[in-house]
């Protein structure tokens, strides 16, 4: 085995500057990637003074970057990598770094707040609870029982509160209207993922970038979304035989840059683009024969429907050259070792499922999983939103059941000890968009969110808005701050988070963390799950024989409550125990008698989950999302085989019209995570992205009269905002936004423009992908026009990432000083 030895770095890294901080290159022949322990104390703390490290991994991303937390004086100090870790080999991003500052900010939600008229006002927790169970059992005792209940929930709390929260919402009050803001995310992720592979669960593992030689982003910029990852990409483009690398997305965004082709597509022709390259694929003879005909059903349909997209076509309606798409195409065909990854450029777009389902075509078609560096990440966006679809806190079964499954229905009665007709399965779950109608409709009267936003990131905000609002809508919020949700609310719950309560969490390649108890929670806050069980036993939840429903009463019984409803199913988690995820590496599930170290990659034998008393749906019809029945899938006679999906393409439900004539896509920074509730309270990533821009080609800007600084306004049909133009890499014709800007300016917050007019979803579309729900935030039409000209010359663009910038906005704006500043360590094979 060969040895290791730890260098210090010559210099500190500034890491809003640079925040993929230096390489460490390697080859696929090399044993592993290379460690890089990357730390970030608070100002006068060295790590000498560091009073314990506390295990975890980060909360502000789906990477799963395992992490030690640094106490003080029983506060939280800093952070620091974990070497030993198969994710992350001790290296972290700006937002491990400097976000965890959030548990101190000193506007903590450390009380229950309850509405007094117009004002929500400090109570205890009995008074908050009372409130809750009264209107809880009056609703539930009344007509229409568990139809008035509505669960919205997120992709940051833990598994074993998820398992809670699911079994309250589907045995205890047996309703489907429970879904997480992961239906923003990657909802699409888990539907393309059971639409051909059979269940959810990404096939492969972050290991294999270390083997791989040609990695294709589709839609996924992942140089801001999970940075980590992007550092391994880079150390292997930066080593011996590095991959080559194909990215589809409408902007210049540092992957778009790196790569050797950039398919800068028009928004919403993913799928035409994806038909293209699959017929070059088939023309060339660049598939695997043997592979398809052995694992695989649907290859005649597939290649008839792509017959009709040569280069030509294709170029025509994503508006990128043929020669490109045929670039592309034979780094697909032509390489042995290919790794896909996908995100919400795909997700977020047009044919969301079709076009994903595509990624995975190309795949089978291919030969191309199971295999060291042959892969796909269907990515996730959100730290443990593998958990919220796992667990049941969404609208799936808990372990990947089939809600049309009656055998699968029998297996959750017997676990929870209910009746069968307790667990809503006559009709498929509410998703998010639906819960929010029903409550516009007044049918749904409590709702009740926990961890998540709604009110900035939903489409369409002035109509999220209404529907929290109305009298007749009893809104519960559990977080750790006064949101703009919050606002809203009937009921505030002060919620523990990462760091202050003890759980474990799983990460895009199903590996699973523990994150451990660092320090106390502010004032009266509360970790979710004894909020959930909380409220469990004040509603007296009972199983069929008159025993408490819920049975555990802290994390580690919930965890192996949770294991035996795993048990069997993909996602097993049966030979894990805190013990195994302390003290090392993570985990990766299914872990049991069969894989006791866990399985780094699924499908190694062609074998896929589609068998029908196995598989976790039944399928769907891709362009109208029609469910087939039980009969109709048992016909297809799987076997085990994936399926090849083919569908044509169909132009977005909004194109540009003469009124609103730019398209408008939305997205993230590589400072900020979701709506800035934790990282706008960070001074370094505050710092670095304080306020809202808007990105303009170059040409769509001078034919608008806007130079850079411009205070512009991007309006829709439905609503607008104002923010300082930035004149960069994005294709013409398109108007890029982040999203995560709100209303309310946090305490660290320093944009010059207020709160007023920030948030992006004033302007998305509240329409949705027809399989995966998933709403369609990157193709909205919109008009742009200047306001007034730049305040100093400059816009309040971030400090790196986003399109490639065009005159001086490329002048990098730090917070400076060692608050941004952190080491690392590198660890070189000796």
């Amino acid at each position: 085995m060969p040895t290791s030895r730890h260098a210090e770095s010559p210099t500190a890294t500034d890491r809003i500057e640079d925040p993929w901080g230096a390489r460490t290159p390697y080859g696929p022949q090399h044993p592993s990637w290379p460690a890089r322990v990357d730390t970030f104390l608070e100002d006068g703390i060295d790590a000498s003074d560091v009073d314990r490290w506390v295990q975890s991994a980060s909360i502000l991303h789906s990477n799963g970057d395992a992490l030690d937390i640094a106490v003080k004086d029983g506060r939280i100090v800093g952070v620091r990598g974990r070497a030993a870790d198969r994710i992350n080999r001790g290296r972290l991003g700006p937002k491990d770094l400097f976000g965890w500052q959030a548990n101190n900010s000193p506007d903590r939600l450390t009380r229950p707040l309850v509405r007094d008229g117009d004002r929500l006002v400090e109570a205890d927790w009995e008074t908050a609870m009372g409130r809750v169970v009264d209107r809880s059992r009056e609703l539930l005792d009344g007509p229409g029982g568990w139809g008035h209940f509505g669960f919205y929930t997120s992709g940051q709390l833990f598994l074993e509160e998820y398992y809670t929260l699911g079994v309250i919402g589907k045995a205890g009050i047996g309703t489907p209207h429970m879904d997480g803001n992961t239906r923003l995310c990657t909802a699409t992720a888990a539907a393309a993922l059971k639409a051909s592979f059979g269940t959810d669960g990404q096939p492969s593992s972050y290991t294999d970038v270390d083997h791989c030689d040609a990695i294709a982003l589709w839609g996924h910029n992942v140089a801001e979304t999970q940075t980590v990852l992007w550092m391994r990409m880079l150390d292997r483009r930066r080593g011996p035989n590095p991959p080559a690398m194909v990215a589809v997305d409408p902007r210049a965004t540092p992957v778009a840059r790196e790569a050797d082709v950039h398919l800068a597509v028009r928004n919403g022709t993913n799928q035409a683009l994806m038909n293209g390259l699959i017929r070059e694929l088939l023309v060339h003879g660049w598939i695997d024969e043997r592979y398809v005909d052995e694992h695989t059903q649907g290859f005649e349909k597939l290649q008839q429907a792509v017959d009709a997209y040569p280069p030509e076509r294709v170029a025509q309606i994503c508006d990128v050259p043929a020669g490109q798409v045929r670039a592309a195409a034979e780094i697909l065909g032509t390489c042995e070792r290919l790794l896909s990854t996908v995100l919400q450029g795909f997700y977020q777009s047009n044919q969301a499922t079709a076009a994903s389902c595509q990624v995975n075509n190309i795949h089978l078609l291919r030969g191309m999983l199971g295999r060291p560096g042959a892969g796909i990440y269907q990515m996730n966006g959100q730290p443990t939103a593998q958990n919220t679809r796992e667990a049941g806190a969404d609208g799936d079964l808990p372990a990947m059941r089939n809600w049309d499954n009656d055998e699968h229905i029998r297996q959750l009665a017997e676990l929870w000890n209910v009746e069968v007709d307790k667990i809503p399965h006559w009709a498929p779950p509410t998703h998010a968009m639906q819960i929010f109608r029903y409550a516009e409709q007044g049918s749904i009267k409590l709702l009740w969110i926990s961890a998540t936003n709604p009110a900035v990131s939903l489409p369409d905000l002035a109509r999220i808005r209404r529907i929290l609002e109305r009298d007749d809508l009893f809104v519960v919020v559990q977080d750790l701050f006064l949101t703009e949700t919050a606002r809203f609310a009937d009921v505030v719950l002060p919620a523990a988070t990462w760091g202050e309560k003890l759980g474990t969490f799983t990460s895009v390649d199903r590996t699973i963390h523990i994150s451990d108890k660092a320090v106390e929670p502010p004032g009266e806050a509360r970790p979710d799950l004894d909020i959930f069980l909380d409220y469990a036993r004040r509603m007296d939840f009972r199983d069929r024989d008159g025993g408490p429903l819920i049975t555990w009463d802290d994390p580690e019984s919930a965890f192996e409550a949770w294991k035996a409803c795993s048990a069997g199913r993909p996602c097993d988690y049966t030979g894990v125990t805190y013990d195994r995820l302390r003290g090392g590496s993570g985990i990766q599930w299914p872990c049991n008698a069969r894989h006791p170290d866990g399985a780094e990659r699924l499908y190694t034998d062609g074998v896929f989950n589609t068998d029908p008393d196995y598989s976790e749906t039944y399928g769907h019809d891709i362009p109208t999302g029609a469910a087939h029945t039980e009969s109709e899938y048992r016909a297809k006679e799987p076997k085990g085989r994936a399926f090849l999906h083919a569908v044509d393409y169909e132009p977005s439900p909004e194109v540009p019209s003469d009124e609103h004539p730019l398209l408008l896509t939305t997205g993230r920074t590589v400072y900020h995570f979701h709506t800035r509730t934790k990282t706008g309270r960070a001074p370094q990533l505050d710092g670095a992205a304080p306020d809202v821009w808007v990105e303009l080609a170059p040409d769509d800007a001078r034919g608008l009269g806007i130079a850079e600084g411009d205070l512009v306004e991007v309006r829709s049909p439905r609503g607008m905002i104002t923010a300082r133009a930035r004149v960069c890499g994005v294709r013409p014709g398109v108007v890029f936004v982040p999203f995560h800007y709100g209303y309310w300016d946090t305490p660290a917050s320093t944009g010059p423009e207020g709160g007023a007019g920030r948030a992006v979803n004033e302007a998305t579309v509240s329409g949705w992908d027809p399989v995966s729900k998933q709403p369609i935030f990157k193709v909205a039409a919109v008009a742009v026009r200047k306001v007034a000209g730049a305040a100093g010359g400059h816009a309040p663009a971030p400090t790196v990432g986003g399109a490639e910038p065009v005159g001086d906005a490329a002048v990098p704006r730090t917070s400076g000083g060692r608050a941004a500043m952190a080491t690392s360590t590198v660890e070189e094979a000796s």
